[in-house]
């Protein structure tokens, strides 16, 4: 199952998978609990992203500053060899140090975004960049063109093929868009959160949707309930003391027979709608196994969710309101 990346002509899996969680997400400074390289765990990671090219996925979204490089060298070691099969799009903005993993001050500048570029080629392995988005969401306006140019002329020398932005922006995703090698937005979206301006701004100017955190940050995955308890030293338990969360997580439940219907689990409902919510939408939830990956990779065989579905679960977030 494969969508055309908006104005580019690249085919890609209408699921790509996120590498955020492989390699740790920011600074390790405050992340040092959970980017703990664990031997097994860069293993069984690189055997994931394997299996998933394997049963169809070919799109891999990844950050400089996930784990400080570390996810794009894994990936990048993944892919060694399989390169024709990958199609790779890593993202731009944040300032680190590779080495330490901290965060840097300073300016975001053509000059940086040239620097950034020349690094995540050599963490990757690569020539060239499929598509490369600029992540600092909230960028001022009056600075965006000269980074858009900076992309252009990062095409024009072979160092990547398109780009985009990931914003919830409009504004600034209109702004990207006029630039003719500009092809996708990454943002957010799901049965929760409607994005229904950028969707039609995808329409109107040929960019494809890369949605990221269709789960919400792993709360739409089914498996916490609102009786669910988490053990007190888990900074998340807190979260099953707010009377709103408790009702969101109720909500959400309701539509577990919809999401669950024709054999899918749990969060391959969530991405079938999705899938179903427009044509250029193509969700890039994160794993962390094989296993994980695997059940990701069968969306592609489910399909999209049938135009009754989609219509049950609308009637249900409208009667839960």
């Amino acid at each position: 199952m494969l969508r055309t990346l908006g104005r580019s002509n690249i085919q890609v899996s209408a699921i790509g998978l996120g590498t955020a969680r492989i390699g740790g997400l920011g600074y390790s400074r405050r992340l040092d609990r959970e980017t703990t390289l664990i031997p097994d765990a860069v293993r069984e990671a690189k055997r994931a992203i394997r299996e998933a090219i394997d049963r169809g996925i070919n799109l891999f979204d990844t950050a400089d500053i996930y784990g400080a490089g570390r996810s794009e060298r894994m990936l990048g070691e993944a892919i060694h060899g399989v390169r024709g099969k990958a199609v790779i799009a890593t993202k731009f903005g944040e300032l680190f140090d590779e080495e330490t993993g901290e965060e840097l001050q300073g300016d975001v500048t053509p000059e940086y975004v040239a620097r950034a570029c020349e690094a995540s080629l050599r963490r990757l392995g690569v020539d060239t960049i499929d598509v490369y988005i600029f992540h600092l969401r909230d960028f001022p306006l009056d600075q965006s063109i000269s980074i858009r140019d900076a992309l252009e002329d990062l095409v024009s020398q072979g160092k990547i093929r398109f780009y985009g932005w990931s914003t919830d922006d409009a504004q600034r995703a209109k702004l990207f868009a006029a630039g003719p090698h500009c092809t996708v937005i990454e943002h957010r979206l799901s049965v929760f959160e409607r994005s229904t301006e950028l969707l039609t701004l995808g329409e109107q100017e040929n960019l494809a949707s890369l949605i990221r955190a269709p789960f919400m940050c792993g709360v739409l995955t089914g498996r916490w309930h609102p009786d669910t308890k988490l053990p007190e030293a888990d900074r998340r338990s807190d979260w099953f003391k707010d009377k709103g969360f408790l009702q969101f997580l109720e909500r959400a439940e309701s539509l577990r027979p919809i999401l669950t219907g024709d054999g899918r689990s749990y969060v391959q409902g969530i991405l079938a709608w999705l899938l179903a919510k427009s044509p250029r939408a193509i969700p890039i939830p994160g794993f962390r196994t094989t296993e994980q990956a695997c059940e990701l990779a069968d969306v592609l065989r489910h399909g999209p969710m049938s135009s009754e579905d989609v219509e049950a679960i609308t009637g249900q977030l409208r009667a839960n309101e």
